[in-house]
C-alpha cells in the first residue's frame, strides 16, 4: 500500500477503505509518512468530504493510535460529557457534582485552555493544592469512592489526533465536519466512557456560528458514537452571549458554587439541568427528562451536590473549605465597573469580544507557555434583553493591572449594543439530537 495511491484516490472522489485509513493513521503516528503527504490528503478530504463509513474508520483509527483508558474497574455506567467550548463555559464544575450526587459515576479527562479563558483544569486549580496529575489507579479509586474524578489528558490518548490537528491548523483544513467530528469523538472513545453527552454550542462565541452548522456537527458526532457502540446524545445550546455572568477562572468557580447553592444564573442552571438529565437517562438512573430534572434539583436543594464538589476537591489535594468559603479563592486587586453610555435595552453582546477582554486581563493563554492569572476576568451585570440606565454598570472588570483594566473596559463597551427596543428572546436550548 502506498500513500501516493491513497491521496490520488481521495483526490479523484473515491471512498477510502478502513485498511487505507488505518495505514495512513498508523504510518503518520509512527513518523513513517511525511507531513506533506498527509497535508495533501487533508486538503483532498476537505474538498471531497468523507462518507459515514470513512468518518467512523478515521475516528476509530485515531482512538486506537495510542492508549485507551480502561474504566472497567469503575462500577456502574460511565457517562462522559463534552462541550465544544465557549465564553464563560464552566459547566463541568457544577454538572459533574450534580450528576455524581445522583449516583452516576463521572470519570472525566479534561484539558487546559488555549484562548480566551482557562480550561476545566485551570479553573479547578483556583482551589489551592488541587491536582489532576492522578495515576489511573487513583483515578478509578476516587470514582468508586466518591463518584467523581477529573484527570489531565495524557499524551498517549489518541496521539494521532493531536498530530493531525496541529497539521490541519496550519494547512487551512480544520473546517471540515468529518475531521472536526472524528477529532472530538476519537478522544471521547479512547477515554473509555459507556455513554457520551455532547454540548454543541452555536452563536457568536462558538466555533459553529450558525445553528445549521452546529446541528450538522452534532448529527455527525451522534452517528459516530452510535456506530462505535456508545449511547450518544447531543444538546445544541446558545453561545450568542457568555454563559452565566462570570468569565474568568476563579470567578467561574464562584458562579458554579453559587449554582450548587441554588443561586445560579438562569441560563447556566438550565444547561446543567438539560445535560444532567440526558446523563442520568443514559446512565439508567431516570426514565424521563422530567424525572431526571427533579433528581438534579433535589441534590441542589439538600446540599449533597455542593458536598460532592467539596469531596471531589479534597480527594484531589485541594482545599475543600473554599467550596463553603469562596472568599478563599484567588481575588483580583482591582474591581471596576463598565458604565453604560446611554439608557436602553442591551440588544447584543459580541461573545467572542468578551472572551478577548478576559484574555487582555490575563485570564487566558495566547501561547502554550502563557501563565494564567486565575483571579481576573469579568462579571456581567446585564444580559441581552435587560434594560440599563445610563451610568449603570454593564459589567465589573476584575484585574490586577490598571492599564489592562482600561483596555478591557474599552473593548467591552464596543462589544455591547444598546437599543431603544428589547430584542426578541430566543430559546437557550436549541435542539436535542439522539
Amino acid at each position: 500500500m502506498r500513500m501516493y495511491d491513497i491521496i490520488m484516490k481521495k483526490r479523484n472522489g473515491g471512498e477510502l477503505s478502513k485498511e487505507e485509513i488505518d495505514f495512513f493513521i498508523g504510518g503518520y503516528t509512527k513518523g513513517e509518512i511525511p507531513d506533506y503527504q498527509v497535508s495533501a490528503l487533508m486538503m483532498a478530504i476537505y474538498f471531497r468530504k468523507m462518507t459515514e463509513a470513512e468518518t467512523l474508520a478515521l475516528t476509530m483509527a485515531m482512538a486506537d493510535s495510542g492508549d485507551r483508558l480502561d474504566l472497567s474497574g469503575i462500577r456502574g455506567v460511565k457517562v462522559d460529557k463534552h462541550s465544544t467550548g465557549g465564553v464563560g463555559d464552566k459547566t463541568s464544575l457544577a454538572l459533574a457534582p450534580m450528576v455524581a450526587a445522583c449516583g452516576i459515576p463521572v470519570a472525566k479527562m479534561s484539558g487546559r485552555g488555549l484562548g480566551h479563558t482557562g480550561g476545566t483544569i485551570d479553573k479547578l486549580e483556583s482551589f489551592p493544592g488541587f491536582t489532576t496529575a492522578l495515576t489511573t489507579e487513583r483515578f478509578i479509586d476516587n470514582v468508586n469512592r466518591i463518584g467523581i474524578a477529573i484527570m489531565g489528558q495524557t499524551a498517549d490518548l489518541a496521539p494521532a489526533d493531536k498530530k493531525l490537528y496541529a497539521l490541519r491548523d496550519v494547512t487551512a483544513t480544520v473546517d471540515n465536519l468529518s475531521l472536526i467530528a472524528s477529532s472530538i469523538m476519537s478522544k471521547k472513545l479512547a477515554a473509555g466512557a459507556d455513554a457520551i453527552v455532547l454540548d454543541v454550542k452555536t452563536g457568536s462565541g462558538a466555533f459553529m456560528k450558525q445553528e445549521a452548522e452546529a446541528k450538522a456537527l452534532a448529527e455527525e458526532m451522534v452517528k459516530i458514537g452510535k456506530n462505535a457502540g456508545r449511547r450518544t446524545v447531543a444538546v445544541i445550546s446558545d453561545m450568542d452571549q457568555p454563559l452565566g455572568f462570570a468569565v474568568g477562572n476563579a470567578l467561574e468557580v464562584r458562579e458554579a458554587i453559587e449554582t450548587l447553592r441554588g443561586n445560579g444564573p438562569e441560563d447556566f442552571l438550565e444547561l446543567c439541568l438539560t445535560l444532567g438529565s440526558q446523563m442520568l437517562m443514559a446512565g439508567g438512573k431516570a426514565e424521563s427528562a422530567r424525572e431526571a430534572e427533579e433528581m438534579l434539583r433535589a441534590v441542589i436543594a439538600d446540599g449533597s451536590a455542593l458536598g460532592k464538589l467539596a469531596e471531589f476537591v479534597e480527594a484531589q489535594g485541594g482545599d475543600g473549605s473554599a467550596v463553603y468559603h469562596p472568599e478563599l479563592l484567588p481575588q483580583a486587586a482591582i474591581q471596576e465597573p463598565v458604565a453604560a453610555p446611554e439608557s436602553g435595552y442591551l440588544s447584543r453582546i459580541v461573545c467572542d469580544e468578551v472572551g478577548i477582554c478576559s484574555l487582555i486581563l490575563g485570564g487566558g493563554r495566547e501561547t502554550k507557555e502563557s501563565e494564567i492569572d486565575l483571579s481576573v476576568g469579568l462579571v456581567l451585570c446585564k444580559k441581552v434583553g435587560d434594560y440599563v440606565e445610563a451610568g449603570e454598570p454593564l459589567a465589573v472588570i476584575h484585574a490586577n493591572d490598571a492599564d489592562r483594566a482600561k483596555q478591557a473596559r474599552a473593548r467591552y463597551l464596543k462589544a455591547c449594543t444598546i437599543a431603544g427596543e428589547a430584542p426578541e428572546r430566543m430559546p437557550f436550548i436549541k435542539n436535542i439530537l439522539r
